[in-house]
């Protein structure tokens, strides 16, 4: 009931605390504005004078709203844990365990230190509840105290406990404490080499610094003037259904004379419909007037590198000097070979100009977004700067354009690597061919939407140079080129960018972080535990700015692929199991309409025929495949090597907890959530 008050200018009383309460929904309902209390319901402060207490009908109101809102909140986590917990339920129920890695080497060692931190667990949570706060003194004592006093320790457990203090004092912490100490100089060694080639980067943008034709910018519209050598596009491809058609329109819409242009299809696919579905392809351009072949092996050897090597073997090739090369789901702009090709004219020392990548799908998940950060880092920085001051860089298998005469002088393409296009890249540097790299030319390309797909990739991406760095060290070691050019290829381009990274990475904070808290002797400092990661993860995503609310995201993520490729360096580097395992990364086909729109409007000659690239049919193409796609049934995968790691780090965050630690608690916490989510397939796509 309302407070009377008089309307005759009366001074206007309250009695207790109104409370406004919002009914919108009677079963949730909160407080809007609680008034402060009035001069009848306590007195104001005043020198010696103490405030009166509250009366009780307003503590029963605050007490009833602060209860209702701590219901509500508990019910929200509640909800949200049991609809977790049901996603969960449902992907053990129809995932398909990854069988390939549960049986590995691997697997095995992190389902050892699981157990091991279990039964550790019990053993710390036991000592917890009998009042055994050791520190690190307590423990030194206690050690000492065991050693004189055999006989004082009571208990079997009293015993057990006693012994496992002088184990990890003796034996556990010192080891823990050296491999630290270890990760933490390689951390630094690492961040230095990073922050150098970010340097170079801002350098290279404050001063804007390319690469110049000696003959002054290209006019792209100039026509017989111009200068048009040879040139063989090669587009090797395997079962790529989803994204042929695209990538034939794509080439054949290049801007490049046609006596001078000839485009091969390489199709490697098994599928006799794929087969045949891109012969058709290629024969209705050819009724166009484009000068297309399409080549199918019948001996499927060598992967790529294969494919490659077997079409480089035909007779006309050697009309040809220069050869372009794009994966399938890759679609040039029209002009990418006049934008590229005019930096071979009277440099007879260049072998390569590579194009930058650009992602048609880098928005579609989260999973494309973390890519796009990587891969951001990738070109903008890593390639551009090693480019222009070092003038060579790792081929990245496409989107770029070889001299012939480079590749036939290196050797040609081999098959000894499942990394083919930095093989030929470390052979051509060691014969002193020099490379330029683009990053004003993109080509647009996708990046994998479902982890399955980027898993297999990274794998291949991280075996394979370990697998390179073993058979070429031998030829870098006795080559003529100079020595800063050696201790380059061999210390910063293979061990730091591809050994060290992803060693210190995994070994830091999959497997040092969660045993420190179980050997507190050893425990890491804060500084490692924040400042490691954020400073990788803030120079790794300084080049995309635009990025950076996805900084944090990136960080779990990123430790949560070390356990990838950490198992995919040891096996190429030691040649161990799926160390040469070669599978093509799945295409979802994705296009956007400006790609489409430019191929028609650009070949206005190719609107005859059946062969014609019409926006309107390749639009509903696309989206009768998306149809197609969302009836399939879908399916994920269970990952065991991640949720091994994911109990692991669960684990050690319930043991930080007995120990007060924080920020070790808050990341175990966040990266073990991590993981777990990665373990179930819960980041990107599903997969057919």
């Amino acid at each position: 009931m309302a407070p009377p008050f008089t309307w005759w200018g009366g001074k206007e009383t309250q009695r207790g605390t109104p409370v406004v309460v919002k009914m919108e929904n009677p079963n949730n309902w909160s407080m809007v504005e609680l008034e402060t209390p009035s001069e009848d319901d306590s007195f104001l402060l005043t020198k010696g004078e103490k405030v009166k207490n509250k009366n009780a009908k307003q503590l029963t109101w605050v007490l009833l709203l602060k209860a209702h809102k701590a219901a509500g909140c508990l019910t929200s986590i509640a909800s949200a844990l049991f609809s977790f917990g049901s996603v969960i339920r449902r992907r053990v129920a129809t995932g398909k365990t990854d069988s390939s890695t549960s049986n590995s080497w691997f697997y095995s060692c992190i389902k050892v230190f699981v157990w091991f931190s279990l039964i550790l667990l019990g053993f710390e949570i036991a000592a917890y509840y009998k009042g055994w706060h050791f520190n690190t003194y307590d423990l030194h004592i206690q050690h000492l105290y065991t050693l004189a006093n055999p006989l004082a320790v009571k208990g079997v457990f009293d015993l057990l406990y006693s012994i496992w203090v002088v184990v990890r004092v003796e034996y556990f912490a010192p080891i823990l404490r050296s491999l630290a100490n270890v990760c933490i100089v390689l951390f630094f060694i690492q961040s230095l080499d990073r922050l150098i080639l970010c340097l170079g980067c801002l350098w290279i943008r404050i001063w804007k610094i390319k690469p110049v034709l000696k003959d002054g910018p290209v006019d792209l519209e100039d026509g017989d003037g111009g200068y048009y050598p040879m040139v063989l596009v090669q587009i090797p491809m395997c079962n790529e259904k989803e994204v042929y058609q695209q990538a034939i329109a794509a080439m054949s819409s290049l801007e490049w004379p046609k006596s001078k242009l000839l485009i091969q299809i390489l199709d490697d696919s098994d599928d006799s419909t794929t087969q045949m579905l891109i012969k058709e392809e290629v024969h209705k351009w050819q009724k166009d007037g484009v000068n297309i072949v399409y080549r199918h092996r019948v001996i499927r050897e060598g992967y790529k590198a294969g494919n490659l090597k077997s079409a480089m073997n035909c007779s006309y090739v050697k009309d040809y000097e220069f050869v372009a090369i794009f994966d399938a789901d890759f679609q040039p702009s029209p002009d990418f070979l006049k934008r590229t090709v005019p930096y071979f004219k009277d440099n007879e020392d260049i072998g390569l100009v590579q194009a930058r990548w650009s992602f048609v799908n880098k928005e579609e998940n989260l999973l494309t977004r973390l890519q796009h950060i990587n891969l951001t880092f990738h070109f903008e920085v890593e390639q551009q700067v090693n480019g222009i001051f070092l003038n060579f860089f790792g081929f990245n298998g496409t989107a770029g354009v070889w001299r012939i005469k480079a590749l036939e002088g290196s050797g040609g393409w081999l098959e000894r690597t499942t990394v083919e296009d930095m093989d030929i890249a470390v052979r051509a540097h060691l014969h002193g061919w020099k490379f330029i790299f683009l990053n004003d030319v993109e080509c647009q390309c996708e990046v994998p939407e479902s982890y399955e797909a980027y898993r297999k990739q990274q794998h291949r991406w991280h075996s394979g140079p370990m697998q390179l760095f073993r058979l070429c060290f031998p030829a870098i070691v006795e080559s003529n080129i100079s020595i800063w050019k050696k201790g380059n290829l061999i210390f910063l381009f293979f061990l730091l960018r591809k050994l060290i990274l992803p060693f210190y990475s995994f070994t830091l904070f999959c497997i040092i972080l969660p045993m420190t808290m179980f050997v507190p002797e050893a425990t890491l400092p804060t500084w490692v535990v924040s400042y490691i990661p954020a400073t990788m993860s803030f120079l790794n995503i300084l080049p995309s700015p635009k990025s950076f609310p996805f900084i944090v995201p990136y960080l779990l993520f990123e430790n949560t692929m070390s356990v990838t490729k950490f198992n995919a360096m040891i096996s190429g580097l030691f040649q161990l199991g799926s160390s040469y395992e070669w599978i093509v990364t799945k295409k979802s086909g994705r296009s956007s309409e400006g790609d489409l729109s430019l191929l028609v409007d650009e070949k206005p000659k190719h609107q005859r025929g059946t062969s014609e690239p019409n926006l309107g049919d390749l639009k509903e193409e696309i989206k009768q495949k998306a149809r197609k796609s969302s009836w399939k049934k879908k399916h994920n995968r269970i990952y065991t090597k991640e949720l091994a790691l994911a109990f692991l780090l669960l684990t050690a965050a319930v043991r930080s907890l007995l120990s007060a630690q924080g920020i070790h608690f808050y990341f175990l916490l966040f990266q073990g959530i991590s993981f777990l989510l990665v373990g179930l397939d819960l980041i990107g796509e599903q997969v057919d």
